[in-house]
């Protein structure tokens, strides 16, 4: 809860909020996820019954995780090892957000949920991550300025504190933190 101003969650103010009911209409995609030892399926489906193989069929498939679930002899029923340890990170976070997409959740959190992978499973994972976040309310946590691209709105932290609010296209206009950030990573390509 906010010490000073207010916080609106989709225009109303959190503080009239039931927050355990509106909870249930948010799911996260850290950048370190909770895998349970089991199989690919319970991971997935952790916490939820009642869900129909084409619904379960249907997240796969836009999380992509059909692509590497698909050729294994036990498919959904594969066992992942204790935190996930049979799976490659790009794997796991696809795991996760099928997770999220599964609850068909209003707001979702991504919090640097690409920073730990490699440049062809950032790809996958971001491709899926735009599946997720269609047509629902996203925050998103990132120093790649990457993750952020597509983002209607941009709110840069520094120290704590918001310095900069706007469009990508206004906030590099600005000539601002972020411009500054952005021209940083594009001497780095």
């Amino acid at each position: 809860r906010p010490t000073t101003g207010r916080l609106l969650l989709d225009g109303v103010d959190m503080e009239t909020l039931d927050l355990r009911t509106y909870r249930r209409h948010l799911a996260a995609v850290p950048q370190r996820t909770v895998l349970l030892a089991g199989t690919i399926r319970e991971n997935i489906l952790y916490g939820l019954e009642n869900v129909s193989d084409e619904k379960l069929r249907e997240v796969i498939e836009a999380a992509n995780v059909a692509e590497f679930v698909d050729p294994l002899p036990d498919g959904l029923n594969s066992m992942i090892g204790e935190r996930g340890a049979k799976l490659s990170g790009g794997q796991q976070q696809r795991i996760a957000v099928a997770r999220a997409l599964i609850r068909d959740p209003k707001i979702i959190i991504l919090d640097e949920a690409t920073s730990a992978l490699d440049v062809i499973s950032e790809a996958l994972v971001q491709e899926a991550i735009d599946r997720l976040v269609a047509d629902r309310t996203t925050l998103i946590v990132a120093h790649r300025l990457s993750t952020v691209r597509k983002a209607d709105r941009i709110v840069v932290m520094k120290g704590g504190r918001c310095v900069e609010s706007g469009s990508p296209q206004e906030l590099l206009q600005a000539d601002g933190e972020f411009s500054r950030l952005h021209n940083l990573q594009q001497m780095l390509l």
